[in-house]
């Protein structure tokens, strides 16, 4: 019966017409084939068949029946039906409703069902609709409410607005998202992410043979999850939690619908957020977790180390060789690496032909190791684990012996220099003796090279030490004060000294992320400002970033750095000390002095010249990357001083950008930062961008604002308009009480707008910037950056009507006729 079913559907696809682009339905009497498809009402998304893979290495004869973006470009599937069984003809396959009601793909040829809705209805009188949320519905032709089945129950990696991801009381139902396999292989990869199955409300990513969680997103407290705090702040969508009777799940709505935000559960195991901007044709990624990539579980396969300061952050141990080319070419690592040479384990009996043990060092442990009580020693260990023939690696350390059978997976490299890092150890590989051989003559070769032209520039460096250390002595043993009042190069401090000048730290002047500063006098009166970095690992990296970048240059709106200490494992920075402190304490606090606005136009100005020869006028290219209030300090005449290098990347002038770890502080960072992107001195740009609108307003940027009543509007979105509308001189701090050149401020805010532009390439430089705020530039309106259209929501519709004109003008910045 169900056989003539199927026949008697087929015999009706074959008498009515295919589907148009201009229908957003299926009916019993008609088919999708080939390049047909149906579009939703509002355009924004379409259903038929398509192929994966844009590189012809990346070519597959396999069509998969799914929902995607209509109007963005690059092919984005959304939903997939057939994603364990696709079509390798179109043409003998198609999507028609049967005579039971379901909706199904068809095999022309042999008449099999490749894949269906498996509703329990049967009668044909049932229609198929492509709703404007991008969910495809089955419901009753004659009764529009009864929703037989959707899509958004059974999502695939991607998660679109509106759908319920998790649990139905009811019905049992379980709505998750699982990874693809890899960029062309759209069945069901290795990750997925769920409501937590405990009952805790709270969602996990997990390996899906392994119920071990990877990721969670801690619970749910009304507002947000704990893991995802930008939940709480201006975003683009609306999140809800939801847990009643019947149902329990997350959900969200954009606040724009206009806009295309894309959420997706990626090949690598992390979840991403992306938004498409129509000015570069492109996705930028706005959000993902876990932020670091090797805390995903197994994400390299077995036999490999996973280094997230590397690229690609998967490599093989030594001794090992990629199982697949092609699956890594195509995202998919998770199938690891293989060994290059089988073990021996007892097969030859010969001492000289057994195995022996690599040393991997730095790495975190694998977490399925078993402790050996019974071996006391390291010889101990090393015989426990060449005795068995399924031990394939051991580490000895102060919790005793530890070996692992089978294959070795999670194997995470540690820095070597931080030694507050009580996670790493040595794990011991076990290798084929002949692979241990060839590992340790390449690593011979390597050394002696090595060794031969370490010499040569030793020999070079320890002259040069030695009369740099000839001059400075002569130079301190004259006056050290003639030093520093010279400018002839920075002190090297003992650490006595320091403990005098600063009274044993007594007077402490603030506190940051690396360390506290504290106040001090030199014998001749002259204060300084002391650093005490915290921390052997991070305080010696900042140490060592501070010292490169500030220590043999000098500009008057950069922080001078006098000398410094490295006795023993102390680390201490001294400064000039600034006697108005930083420019946060007299924007945000109560106790600090109100900045006119001729002042607070100097500090701009300084800021973006300190920024300008940073960027342009150094060896390197320094890229400060955490620019903010707090690390701009202000002299006696309110002068201003960047501070704080911590954090610097040094770019070398045969290079535009740069690839690191992410770095600065939320509000101030640039999208390049969250999307995992190199970066260029651009993000310096945006940075300086935020900051500038906050001396104009006296306010944060973060901070609730509000207009005419009480809506609530993220300050950059209220400058955007204003710039529109007009009016400026209502974003002045309030504490100017009017007091301020408008034309002046109109000038600030418009740079400020081009400063935080969502793409670098729209972003001006701080020479153009310094020009400008000079009025040696013409600064025309900026378009609203993207997400901040998105967060200003419907209540800025208005705006929409000026942003393609502004966006449409000749430059951002023009030269004035003098």
């Amino acid at each position: 019966m169900h056989l003539f079913l199927i026949y008697f559907g087929f015999f009706l696809s074959l008498h009515f017409p295919g589907c148009s682009a201009a229908m957003d339905a299926i009916t019993s009497r008609q088919a999708l084939v080939g390049n047909d498809r149906i579009i939703s009402n509002n355009g924004k998304f379409a259903l038929g068949f398509f192929q994966t893979g844009s590189k012809s290495s990346h070519n597959t004869l396999n069509w998969y029946l799914g929902i995607w973006y209509n109007n963005v470009p690059k092919l984005t599937p959304v939903w997939v039906a057939n994603d364990h069984n696709p079509v390798t003809d179109t043409t003998t396959s198609e999507l028609i409703i049967s005579s039971d009601g379901n909706l199904v793909i068809l095999n022309q040829v042999t008449m099999s069902i490749i894949w269906s809705t498996h509703t329990n209805t049967t009668s044909n009188n049932t229609i198929a609709t492509l709703l404007n949320s991008g969910n495809l519905i089955l419901q009753n032709s004659s009764n529009s409410s009864n929703v037989l089945w959707q899509s958004f129950d059974y999502p695939t990696n991607t998660f679109l607005p509106g759908i319920k991801l998790g649990w139905n009381k009811v019905t049992g139902l379980n709505r998750r998202l699982v990874s693809r396999k890899n960029l062309i292989d759209l069945a069901p990869g290795r990750y997925g992410e769920e409501l937590d199955p405990s009952g805790a409300n709270q969602y996990i990513f997990t390996q899906l043979n392994s119920s071990i969680p990877y990721w969670s997103s801690g619970v749910w407290n009304g507002q947000y999850f704990p893991s995802i705090p930008e939940m709480a702040g201006p975003f683009v969508v609306n999140f809800t939690f939801v847990d009643n009777d019947q149902e329990k799940y997350f959900t969200y709505n954009l606040l724009d619908e206009t806009i295309i935000f894309h959420h997706l559960l990626d090949v690598s195991g992390q979840t991403k957020s992306f938004l498409w901007l129509e000015s570069s044709q492109d996705w930028v990624m706005t959000y993902a977790q876990p932020r670091v990539q090797c805390d995903v579980f197994a994400v390299c396969g077995p036999f490999t180390i996973c280094n997230d300061n590397t690229i690609p952050f998967c490599n093989c141990m030594k001794g090992f060789s990629i199982r697949s080319p092609s699956d890594w070419e195509l995202d998919d690592r998770t199938g690891g690496c293989v060994r290059n040479t089988p073990l021996d384990c007892g097969i030859n009996k010969s001492i000289s032909e057994e195995d022996r043990f690599y040393p991997i060092t730095c790495v975190g442990l694998p977490n399925n190791g078993h402790s050996t009580e019974d071996a006391t020693s390291e010889d101990k260990c090393t015989e426990v684990c060449m005795g068995s023939c399924t031990c394939t690696a051991y580490s000895y350390g102060v919790n005793g012996c530890f070996i692992w059978n089978g294959e070795i997976i999670n194997v995470k490299q540690q820095q070597c220099d931080d030694t507050t890092n009580t996670n790493k150890a040595t794990l011991y590989m076990r290798l084929a003796n002949r692979e241990v051989q060839r590992l340790e003559s390449n690593r011979r070769r390597i050394i002696i090279g090595t060794a031969i032209g370490a010499s040569v520039a030793f020999c070079g460096l320890l002259s040069l030490f030695l009369l740099l250390m000839i001059k400075r002595n002569k130079r301190l043993s004259a006056h050290r004060m003639e030093n520093l009042q010279g400018g002839g190069g920075i002190i090297a401090f003992r650490y006595v000294d320091l403990q005098r000048a600063t009274k044993n730290f007594s007077e402490k002047l603030g506190a940051g992320g690396f360390g506290s500063v504290f106040k001090g006098f030199l014998d001749d009166s002259t204060a300084i400002a002391v650093k005490r970095l915290d921390g052997a690992c991070q305080g010696e990296k900042q140490f060592r970033a501070e010292v490169r970048s500030i220590g043999f240059i000098q500009h008057i709106n950069l922080v001078n750095l006098i000398g410094f200490c490295t006795e023993g494992d102390g680390r201490l920075l001294v400064y000039e000390h600034m006697q108005n402190r930083s420019l946060d304490a007299h924007l945000f606090h109560n106790n600090g002095t109100i900045l006119k606005w001729s002042i607070r136009h100097q500090i701009a100005l300084g800021v973006a010249r300190g920024l300008v020869y940073l960027h342009d006028s150094c060896q390197d290219c320094i890229i400060h990357c955490d620019i903010k209030p707090e690390n701009i300090l202000l002299d006696a005449s309110f002068v201003p001083k960047i501070a704080d290098f911590g954090m610097a990347k040094f770019l070398g002038r045969d290079f535009s950008r740069v690839l690191t770890t992410m770095r600065g502080t939320i509000g101030y960072l640039a999208p390049e930062w969250i999307s995992g992107t190199v970066i260029t001195a651009k993000v310096d740009v945006y940075s300086y961008g935020m900051v500038l609108l906050e001396i104009v307003s006296g306010k944060r940027n973060s901070g609730r604002q509000y207009t005419t009543g009480d809506d609530y509007v993220y300050f950059p979105v209220q400058v955007a308009n204003k710039l529109l509308e007009g009016g400026v001189g209502s974003l002045v701090d309030i504490n100017l009480h009017g007091d301020a050149h408008l034309e002046q401020v109109e000038r600030a805010l418009k740079i400020a707008c081009w400063c935080i532009q969502d793409d670098e390439f729209d972003r001006p430089t701080m020479g153009d910037v310094v020009q400008s705020l000079e009025g040696l530039l013409e600064v025309n309106i900026p378009p609203m950056p993207r997400l901040l259209q998105a967060i200003a929501g419907n209540q800025h519709s208005t705006f929409d009507g000026h942003l393609d004109q502004a966006s449409q003008e000749a430059g951002k910045l023009q030269h004035t006729s003098e």
